[in-house]
């Protein structure tokens, strides 16, 4: 299986983040810590075939985000992310 065919776009990841986040996370614009690209969450990479979901930047591939989820407990890694904007 190639990186590509288990590939989703962020808007895969709003579920999990609704969890978290009360406003609508995959429309907030985000920069990669990486590149420095910035766009709504909804257009970066997720890859959700594996315990817990990666978000990774379209332009550089970084890793931008990883949510895990165990019983009564999400886990969110925003390492990757050097700003969320959030209108409000």
């Amino acid at each position: 299986m190639t990186p590509e065919s288990r590939r989703l776009d962020g808007n895969a990841a709003a579920g999990r983040l609704s969890d978290v986040f009360v406003f609508d996370a995959t429309a907030a614009r985000t920069r990669c810590g990486g590149c420095g690209m910035t766009a709504p969450l909804g257009v970066y990479h997720v890859y959700a075939d594996a315990p817990g979901m990666v978000v990774r930047c379209p332009t550089c591939e970084a890793m931008v985000m990883r949510i895990a989820q165990t019983p009564g407990h999400t886990w969110l890694d925003m390492s990757g992310v050097a700003a969320l904007d959030i209108s409000t």
